[in-house]
């Protein structure tokens, strides 16, 4: 029973925070029509949507360098192309369905397996990006609470009002990581594998992406924002850094709902809740759902070239 509840408590706690942003956002465009948020969506010009679908391209080639530094953590030999294949896949999918550690898992193993990785090595691989994810999360986050303190909404009722506190804690984490990987010379071995911390040279690389990345996909979000002199590219970033930490943690697939309360929250005031909202649509749509759509395309695709190679 105790084993069933601790198994239970994590989606309790997703379905609990994503049952509070609803409840928010309902809150904050209770006054406002569906028909306003539609036509702040529309109002976006099509210009900054063509950009903003560039740079979600920009965003997913750039998430492949995740999985090519860790083929090259796990000394394994593959086509860039089929590990940029992969990594698409893997991320389009994960960002939007959820449950990454499940979905992005299957993904690998399927085409990663199919190409002659072995199944420790994917297994290493899949630990490895989820590790160095978590690493890149907390420096990015970490750096930014640090440089722009942003103040924490009161009806989150944290003990301290602003990030600051939060960027120490998360520095305090790639600080002990660091510190670990120095000094930790043992490894892990499982068959003919060993499992060993990343040298400091991936690891650093892996932190340089996840800025690339995390830049790149809040740049996406503020292009559909409407033009505002008070809100700044660097000043967005801090936001949008937080409600991106506050999505990853809360566990909801995709931070859906935890995501949008908090950049509601602390938007500035000349902005519209129907216009952030509006803004927040076409970033869900163009940043998540296109990119779902296209790998599933590229999915079926290769499925078919690969029943067709296996005929005699």
């Amino acid at each position: 029973m105790i084993n069933r509840l601790r198994q239970l408590l994590p989606i309790i706690f997703a379905l609990a925070l994503f049952s509070l942003s609803i409840w928010t956002i309902n809150k904050e465009l209770h006054q406002y029509s569906i028909q306003q948020i539609w036509h702040n969506l529309a109002a976006i010009p099509k210009s900054r949507k063509s950009l903003a679908i560039l740079l979600t391209g920009l965003g997913y080639l750039t998430m492949t360098g995740y999985d090519l530094l860790g083929f090259r953590y796990i000394s394994q030999v593959l086509a860039p192309r089929k590990i940029a294949f992969t990594s698409f896949l893997s991320y389009a999918v994960g960002n939007t369905v959820g449950f990454t550690a499940f979905s992005g898992t299957a993904i690998r193993y399927r085409f990663y397996g199919g190409w002659g990785v072995s199944s420790i090595k994917i297994a290493k691989l899949i630990v490895f990006t989820h590790l160095t994810f978590w690493l890149g999360l907390f420096a990015v986050s970490g750096l930014v609470f640090i440089v722009d303190p942003l103040t924490i909404p009161k009806l989150i009722k944290l003990p301290f009002t602003t990030v600051h506190p939060i960027g120490l804690i998360f520095l305090g984490l790639v600080a002990l990581y660091f510190l670990i990987s120095f000094t930790w010379k043992s490894t892990i071995s499982i068959g003919s594998e060993s499992i060993e911390f990343p040298s400091p040279i991936i690891s650093i690389s892996l932190i340089g992406v996840s800025a690339i990345d995390w830049g790149i996909a809040a740049a996406t979000l503020y292009l559909l924002l409407p033009p505002d002199p008070s809100l700044t590219y660097p000043g967005f970033f801090g936001i949008y850094i937080l409600g991106l930490t506050a999505g990853l943690i809360s566990t909801v697939p995709g931070g859906l709902g935890v995501f949008e309360t908090v950049i509601l929250w602390l938007r500035p005031p000349s902005l519209s809740a129907p216009e952030v909202l509006g803004a927040l649509l076409g970033y869900r749509v163009i940043y998540y759902f296109l990119p779902l759509f296209v790998a599933l395309v590229l999915f079926i695709i290769q499925e078919f070239y690969n029943h067709r190679a296996s005929k005699p």
